[in-house]
């Protein structure tokens, strides 16, 4: 009987952590979507863009070149082994966005880019495996 049991829990808990391995991938194409979408306004100087970096005293270089790492940060979280890198990326990225949005811009507006840390701290802990491999592969080649 506690064999079963033991089989039913260790069913569950794997049946689990499937669930949240699917959220985490479906989270990980949503969040390379929504970066694209964003860095492609960036990179195609949209007049909200622009107007955000105005607002800011920004260049526009500084609107080409976060909207380019936006890009690069898109792809890479649909790359299984460069995922766990591009979520760290992110979360400092998201980071400043917050930090703009509480002195530069909007500061009711810097929840989103807070609540975003915590879904790409996530991907990047469930990464942490490729993240490692990525390491050990760029240690062998210096």
């Amino acid at each position: 009987m506690s064999e079963t049991t033991t089989n039913t829990a260790t069913g569950a808990t794997t049946a689990a952590r499937g669930r949240g391995a699917v959220a985490l991938t479906v989270a990980r194409v949503v969040l390379a979507l929504f970066f694209a979408f964003s860095a492609f306004a960036k990179l195609i100087a949209h007049e909200s863009a622009i107007e955000s970096f105005d607002r800011m005293g920004w260049s526009h270089g500084a609107m080409y070149l976060i909207g380019a790492l936006e890009a690069a940060g898109a792809v890479a979280l649909l790359v299984p082994l460069l995922s766990g890198v591009a979520a760290l990326a992110f979360a400092g990225l998201l980071a400043g966005a917050s930090i703009v949005q509480l002195t530069l811009l909007d500061p009711v507006n810097a929840i989103m880019p807070a609540l975003l840390i915590v879904l790409v701290v996530l991907i990047a802990r469930d990464r942490q495996d490729s993240t490692a491999q990525l390491i050990t592969l760029v240690r062998r080649r210096s």
